[in-house]
């Protein structure tokens, strides 16, 4: 099958020709349909959450003065849960940041030991450390 595949498109005489097929098919599909097609769910998925939101809200803020103070309070509530999953995802960020550029030192020290490429660990472990000093010193606690 694969051999008149590349008979057909004249391409028999050329190594590896299978395989930049495949790879050209994989990209194709890969940018042209899975990437947009996730993007759209993501969006669908937001958009619907916010409705949710904004329905629940205004039901609560219909049914009395309470409703509106317990609207209120939901409200902050979930903004301070996601102002701490965002200071908690800086965090790990900096942590796995600062552990690849380390364990690149060492990788990059260990199979040229002659040169100095292992100083390209430098730079995602200063990434690490610069989002972890934003973190904790910076950064106002969420909570």
């Amino acid at each position: 099958m694969a051999e008149s595949m590349l008979a057909l498109m004249n391409l028999e005489g050329i190594p590896g020709a299978g395989l930049w097929i495949f790879l050209s098919v994989g990209a194709i599909a890969l940018f042209g349909v899975f990437l947009p097609v996730t993007t759209w769910l993501e969006s669908q998925r937001k958009e619907r959450e916010a409705f949710y939101k904004a329905e629940t809200v205004r039901r609560l803020t219909e049914a009395s003065s309470e409703g509106a103070k317990a609207a209120v309070e939901l409200i902050r509530e979930q903004d301070r849960i996601e102002r701490a999953k965002r200071h908690e995802g800086l965090k790990i960020g900096g942590l796995i940041n600062l552990g690849i550029g380390l364990a690149l030192i060492a990788f990059l020290h260990m199979l040229i030991p002659d040169k100095a490429v292992y100083m390209c660990g430098l730079i995602p472990a200063a990434i690490g450390v610069a989002l972890l000093a934003y973190v904790l010193l910076l950064a106002k606690n969420p909570e």
